[in-house]
């Protein structure tokens, strides 16, 4: 499920060159989701094989805020903190993200992101994180 992209949402995204350096794609975003995409390359991976951890964090908390800062009206958004928990290894060859806002405050934005492993077209939920975000 994908919609047209709001140019603030789009610009936290074309600002960070780690998630280009690392191929996240913004697929879609609305007014409390965001979603994200990611081929996976042989640099993804860890000693194991397994996608890294770091690179599902880094997905799983930028695309938290993205859905934040489709949430915030024109303010913008930073992490504070989050929680991940890894549920298996991820294996793959693409990783898919899906963010919602659990709810959206003044001054803090409350965010859950799932993180899915695709591989031979079956997915897998790989992590789940919750993360606290601040309007700046």
């Amino acid at each position: 499920m994908s919609s047209p992209v709001p140019d603030d949402v789009r610009s936290i995204f074309d600002k960070a060159d780690f998630l280009r350096y690392l191929g996240v794609e913004l697929v879609g975003v609305g007014p409390d989701w965001c979603e994200t995409s990611l081929a996976v390359k042989d640099h993804h991976r860890q000693q194991h094989g397994f996608i890294h951890a770091g690179v599902i964090a880094t997905m799983a908390d930028h695309t938290a805020g993205g859905a934040a800062r489709a949430a915030s009206g024109e303010r913008d958004v930073i992490t504070i903190e989050f929680k991940i928990n890894f549920l298996r290894p991820a294996v793959g060859e693409r990783l898919r993200c899906r963010a919602r806002v659990l709810r959206a405050g003044k001054s803090i934005v409350v965010s859950e992101s799932e993180v899915f492993a695709m591989k031979d077209g079956e997915e897998k939920l790989v992590a789940k994180a919750t993360e606290t975000l601040s309007l700046i």
